[in-house]
């Protein structure tokens, strides 16, 4: 393109241009003129009427191509463009790098705040009630399935080596037999078959909790912070609820549902990612009150049917708090739940009359199961 200059004048500035209306491919070659007087940028094409863009409307454009051309686009139009390949103009246009004001900004804060909320009642309410009815449909099979990935992903996320090593399983002969002793005693209070498959990780962290499928999992660190069979037995019982209630289907139903409606949003949840979070959020699983309030009751009226004292769950967790606070361990997992605590310590009701409790192990076997790691 040639800039024609004719005298020195300011006003005189003309060049050659090409302008796009934004409707075809094809742009017109055009010779651009600054009036002074009327403060405007005058665009004239062969066969069209002289169009007058206003100096103070115009805003520059990047040139993505690299090639340093001057792109100019009136405010009020977002499609059309003019190129230049002059630099020179810049000078008689003051506003030209101002940003061009958001067009119809609360509409587009309108649409902004009903996205958030449409997602927001997806998550919230749409997802949960989807997973609800979904896990009545999902076959035993699939359940066991889902239960066993997540368990083998556990161990994998857990790992501490750095060498991708899962946490080891606690399998001394013993111990295995102590914990079977105790799960065949409160199967003495459930009315029923229920499958069960009873794990211990070999990892400090004072937590249990169930997955899909009947897995019930512990961690060597509660065992070793109970201080009584009984306490670990109120554990068991109290997972054993969320089992039989089909607690971490839903709940591993409801967290898939959330994770891919994210994900669908920021692209980052997929494949192995979606699985590992969904790992850490069954074990930090955090289930609606009435499912705790259900499993709190369903763990006492198992172990008053067993013959078990139902106060030991709340005189472990207390011990617990007095010894942690509550901000550390398999606490800080139950007080995460609005009103837990005062739900576990409420397992000291009053015991029917001629209750007698029972040793849940005897003082060998009870032992044993502190062993089960080793």
């Amino acid at each position: 393109m040639t800039v024609i200059r004719v005298g020195a004048a300011p006003e005189r500035y003309r060049a050659q241009a090409l302008y796009f209306d934004g409707d075809t491919a094809v742009g017109d070659l055009a010779q651009v003129t600054v009036d002074e007087d009327a403060r405007a940028l005058v665009i004239a094409r062969v066969g069209f009427a002289p169009l007058a863009w206003p100096l103070d409307d115009l805003r520059l454009l990047p040139d993505l191509g690299g090639r340093d051309l001057v792109i100019l686009r009136l405010k009020a139009d977002p499609v059309a463009r003019l190129i230049l390949n002059d630099a020179l103009l810049l000078e008689r246009l003051p506003d030209v790098r101002r940003p061009a004001p958001v067009a119809r900004r609360g509409r587009l804060l309108a649409w902004a705040v009903a996205a958030v909320a449409s997602v927001a009642l997806i998550i919230t309410v749409l997802v949960p009630v989807m997973a609800d009815q979904l896990a009545e449909y999902i076959p035993p099979e699939g359940e066991r399935a889902l239960g066993e990935t997540t368990l083998e992903q556990i161990r994998l996320a857990l790992d501490e080596t750095g060498f991708g090593q899962p946490v080891p399983f606690c399998t001394a002969p013993e111990g295995q037999a102590a914990l079977k002793a105790m799960e065949a005693r409160l199967r003495e209070g459930l009315s029923g078959d229920v499958a069960l498959s009873v794990a211990v990780l070999d990892h400090e962290m004072m937590n249990a909790f169930a997955l899909p499928g009947g897995y019930v999992v512990f961690f060597r660190g509660l065992i070793d912070a109970a201080e009584t069979p009984e306490e670990v037995a109120a554990v068991f019982a109290h997972e054993i609820g969320h089992v039989v209630s089909r607690d971490p289907t839903r709940h591993a139903l409801r967290s898939a549902g959330s994770i891919g409606v994210l994900g669908l949003l920021f692209g980052d949840f997929a494949g192995g990612a979606l699985v590992l979070f969904l790992a850490e959020q069954l074990i930090q699983a955090e289930y609606s009150r009435g499912a705790e309030a259900a499993a709190d009751v369903f763990a006492r009226e198992v172990m008053l049917k067993t013959g078990i004292d139902p106060a030991a769950m709340g005189v472990f967790f207390e011990r617990l708090r007095a010894r942690y606070g509550d901000k550390e361990g398999f606490f800080k997992h139950l007080a995460s739940h609005p009103a837990l605590s005062e739900r576990i310590l409420a397992s000291e009701v009053a015991l029917p009359p001629g209750f007698q409790a029972r040793p849940v192990l005897s003082d060998e076997d009870w032992n044993a199961l502190r062993r089960i790691c080793e």
